[in-house]
């Protein structure tokens, strides 16, 4: 075995250590301060050459050499977690190994993303490419937190591409939904509910509501289909006998690709004018690359399938190009007795370094 593979081990090893430690430190959505910690530790252990940077609770760190003229490739993945959900049969933070698995909240979304990615940015940065190459571990990604990615992307230089690590089973996701919340109001007149008196608001709503679960944008994505629209709350009246003069709902909106979260507000506003709509924020935007970047057809090449993925990360808060693949599943995040299988973070970490290794952008 050459010098290349023992340290390719090695830093295998490494990243499933990383991992199991990961897993002991709760490190829930704006409170990542312990995680932080222990991620700014093991990469000022492992890269000494380089300088490790800590921003709210989040860290990054750049490969030696950093040329402004040349192209940058931001690695990155989140530290936070959801809190656990009552069904764990497994202590949620343990790493529990058992029937080649591993077993702990934030093992597969995004911890064996996170480990992999490090393990390819040290792999990277000893090695000749044409471009710079960034770490970046994110908080609050979680809950699209502003002292996140929307904050970190402010420190960081100018990026030409992100790799965004989340659990897609290492096939590529080209394309991604955004989110929009909406807040909506329908007026009526208030009145005594034993007389025909006043205007209900409630039905006035309800064919609203109906209007708009049947709405379709007319753009259509390749990859993500159709903007989906559904209301998941409904609120109205004071009490029995009162006819309610506003009913409000929430409106949860995941765009395309195909419109901004501008656009598709202003649609809505004008196609709805008895509703009062109002948006949240505009600023989870859906995102996309081309099949033809060289990333993507380096991905198609290793008979890896590009897809639009249906649920919302970092990347619609990435002002930049960028792809989704990591190691793991999607339908195991946020679950119950969350695991990895050490075998996909040794494919994740070959796999990164193949697809990146002496890219050209």
């Amino acid at each position: 075995m050459d010098d290349m593979a023992i340290d390719t081990d090695e830093i295998y090893y490494d990243s499933l250590t990383l991992l199991k430690r990961l897993i002991t430190i709760p490190s829930h959505s704006r409170e990542e301060d312990a995680a932080s910690k222990a991620v700014a530790e093991f990469l000022t252990s492992a890269l000494p050459q380089c300088e490790v940077k800590t921003l709210h609770n989040n860290v990054w760190v750049a490969a030696q050499g950093f040329d402004p003229s040349r192209p940058t490739i931001m690695l990155n993945s989140h530290i936070d977690t959801v809190k656990p959900v009552s069904g764990w049969t497994l202590p949620p933070y343990e790493a529990t190994e058992a029937d080649d698995r591993l077993y702990g909240l934030g093992s597969n979304d995004a911890g064996a993303s996170l480990v992999s990615l490090i393990a390819a940015f040290r792999i990277l940065s000893e090695r000749e490419n044409r471009y710079n190459l960034i770490f970046a571990a994110s908080a609050e990604e979680e809950v699209s937190g502003a002292n996140g990615m929307e904050l970190l992307i402010k420190e960081l230089p100018p990026i030409t591409f992100a790799v965004v690590g989340e659990p897609t089973g290492m096939q590529p996701a080209i394309a991604e939904k955004g989110l929009m919340v909406l807040d909506c109001a329908v007026r009526g007149i208030s009145g005594h509910a034993a007389r025909n008196e006043g205007e209900n608001a409630i039905y006035k709503a309800l064919p609203q509501i109906d209007a708009l679960r049947k709405y379709r944008f007319s753009r259509i994505s390749p990859m993500l289909g159709s903007v989906k629209i559904t209301v998941t709350q409904i609120a109205a009246g004071t009490q029995h006998n009162v006819v309610p003069d506003l009913c409000t709902f929430v409106v949860d909106v995941r765009p395309n690709g195909m419109y901004s979260n501008r656009e598709i507000l202003d649609e809505l506003q004008r196609e709805f004018p008895e509703c009062e709509i109002k948006a949240r924020s505009l600023r989870l935007n859906s995102s996309h690359i081309e099949e033809t970047h060289p990333f993507v057809s380096r991905c198609t090449l290793l008979g890896l399938e590009p897809f639009g993925s249906p649920t919302l990360s970092d990347q619609a808060l990435i002002p930049y190009k960028s792809v989704k693949i990591g190691p793991g599943d999607s339908a195991r995040s946020h679950t119950a007795d969350e695991y990895i299988r050490p075998e996909e973070i040794r494919e994740a970490i070959d796999m990164y370094v193949r697809l990146l290794d002496g890219l050209t952008l």
